[in-house]
């Protein structure tokens, strides 16, 4: 029997109604250590996504996000398993959104449940849930930065004033790959109003590659700098670019 004949088959029980989707706090404790263990048996681990998944709530899903705690190999199965984990959490439909939320705080990634997220509520809400769960973090260390990163990348389609505001401290993050991402989801809000905060940011940067990416893209746009960031820019512009009328050009 196939993973998926696997899935189809606990999900036949319960539409049949069996007890697939009633499960002891015991059981569940059990199959969450499986799901969450990759030197678990792949049958097992399968069979726990499978019935995890006939629950179709809250806790199911809490313990099917445990799937993204970690990759393996052969990586066909990996995605096979992650796939299956997926279509159960989105199978929960609102009653997921606590456990993401809750999943997102300690996730050493967060790829994967924004993925699911996605499909359970509307864009207007998604984007609001992707604001509150960057509120969380703010611009000091942290050991992995990955999750700040992953949200500030979302966030890059979603053009609002309130994304702009938001991502715009991660220009002054201590972590020079956020920062670097934090230009690039600026950028991409096309918002002229962002061009005195990116040339703070420059003026403040370390990096050879981040100042060139902030005039790089500041000279693309053509943006005029508001008067209070002439004065930074003149001082702070890598080589290869000045000011001519306030607007950022190659020279």
């Amino acid at each position: 029997m196939g993973f998926f004949d696997l899935f189809k088959k606990s999900a036949d029980t319960k539409q049949g109604g069996a007890p697939a989707a009633s499960k002891s706090s015991k059981d569940i404790a059990r199959l969450t250590r499986i799901v969450g263990n990759k030197l678990s048996q792949d049958y097992d681990r399968q069979d726990a996504i499978a019935q995890l998944s006939a629950m179709a709530n809250a806790e199911g899903a809490r313990a099917l996000l445990r799937r993204f705690d970690f990759a393996m190999e052969p990586s066909i199965t990996d995605r096979e398993e992650k796939d299956a984990a997926v279509e159960g959490v989105v199978a929960a439909g609102e009653a997921a959104i606590g456990p993401i939320r809750d999943y997102c705080q300690r996730a050493e990634g967060v790829i994967w449940p924004l993925k699911i997220l996605r499909r359970i509520v509307e864009q207007d809400r998604f984007v609001d849930e992707l604001l509150e769960l960057l509120e969380q973090f703010d611009t000091e260390y942290v050991r992995n930065p990955e999750p700040k990163m992953q949200l500030i990348q979302a966030l890059e389609e979603f053009a609002t004033e309130d994304v702009r505001l938001a991502v715009e401290p991660y220009l002054q993050d201590v972590n020079e790959n956020v920062r670097f991402t934090a230009v690039g989801t600026t950028f991409a809000m096309n918002m002229s109003a962002a061009a005195g905060p990116l040339v703070e940011a420059m003026k403040q940067e370390e990096s050879v590659r981040i100042r060139n990416r902030i005039a790089s893209g500041l000279a693309d746009r053509g943006w005029k700098l508001p008067a209070s960031s002439v004065g930074a820019a003149r001082e702070s512009l890598p080589q290869g670019y000045t000011l001519k009328d306030d607007v950022v050009v190659r020279t």
